[in-house]
């Protein structure tokens, strides 16, 4: 990754190990060429992405087709995360999107946008909304 994507990540990491720890756990992507079988691919990578994540990972994807959540939606759920499961995953798929049992085990479906966003950005823009919903709870005055 780009280091401008890396530096605003960890910049919102780093203010959220305050009260809540954000990990970014990277799963290879499957090896793509001109004959591949794309769907054996997303499959593969899927299982991982749940291997990676634990039998009981609160699974949130990162899809299009999700919910669009205001910052008090986010902050909201937040707050029902933390009273509830130990450990969230949010899963942000792959070049052909998530896997469809990786979309059968969430609990959850989260929409940035109708957009289309390159992954790099969709880190650093996951990780400055939840330390924006993290601040909402908390009565900290970045949230404005």
């Amino acid at each position: 990754m780009p280091a401008w994507v890396q530096e605003g990540y960890n910049e919102y990491a780093k203010r959220l190990n305050r009260g809540c720890e954000l990990t970014l756990q990277e799963i290879a992507p499957g090896k793509r060429g001109k004959n591949s079988d794309t769907e054996r691919i997303v499959r593969d990578e899927g299982e991982r992405m749940l291997a990676a994540a634990g039998a009981k990972a609160h699974i949130i994807t990162l899809d299009i087709p999700g919910k669009p959540w205001s910052t008090q939606d986010l902050a909201e759920a937040m707050r029902r995360w933390r009273e509830n499961t130990p450990q969230v995953a949010l899963m942000i798929g792959g070049p052909e999107g998530l896997a469809e049992q990786v979309r059968r085990q969430a609990r959850e479906s989260w929409s940035l946008s109708k957009l289309t966003f390159p992954h790099p950005l969709v880190r650093v823009i996951v990780a400055e909304q939840m330390y924006r919903a993290w601040s909402l709870l908390n009565n900290h005055p970045y949230h404005r």
